[in-house]
């Protein structure tokens, strides 16, 4: 097998960051111009070559939204394999958790033509998106009638698969 980019397996950090006025809910977007565009994403990206994954998610968290995070607060919350056939593409995708470092401070779009801007959703939000968009498939909506935002394909794996210790995060602790 050759090693092109579309027959390699990319690692993906996605980081789940708590939002410190309601630490119930996590920061997420809308991705543009990219695979799975138009459909909700965390902040995140690619790992980079030598780094470690509370280094990615501390780089990636900076560089799309500003906020800085503790760096004792970044820790594992669970991984998915996410083989995105249409786009012929296989990642493997580490969720990294964390907490701001200032109490007050939003999240900034510092990647206008990556995402469309930043808000929070909950648990509760996530899984309701993931519940609509199987909805919709199993009646044969049409997608220009929905108004709700798809989940980007890791992290509607990630709610599918209700991971305990994000789910913990999600409810503050």
């Amino acid at each position: 097998m050759s090693s092109s980019s579309s027959s390699v397996v990319r690692v993906g950090v996605g980081v789940l960051i708590r939002d410190p006025l309601n630490p119930t809910k996590v920061f997420a977007g809308i991705r543009q111009n990219s695979h799975g565009s138009n459909t909700l994403a965390l902040p995140g990206g690619h790992l980079e070559l030598g780094e470690t994954w509370e280094q990615c998610a501390i780089r990636e968290t900076l560089e799309e939204t500003g906020l800085q995070l503790c760096p004792n607060s970044v820790r594992f919350g669970h991984v998915t394999n996410d083989i995105m056939e249409k786009e012929g593409k296989h990642y493997v995708t580490i969720f990294m958790m964390g907490e701001c470092q200032c109490e007050v401070t939003r999240p900034k779009n510092l990647e206008p033509h990556k995402c469309a801007g930043w808000e929070s959703f909950s648990w509760d939000d996530l899984c309701s998106l993931a519940a609509a968009r199987k909805d919709d498939c199993r009646s044969g909506g049409d997608d220009d009638e929905d108004v709700s935002p798809r989940l980007f394909g890791p992290l509607l794996k990630l709610v599918e698969e209700v991971p305990p210790n994000v789910v913990r995060f999600f409810n503050g602790r």
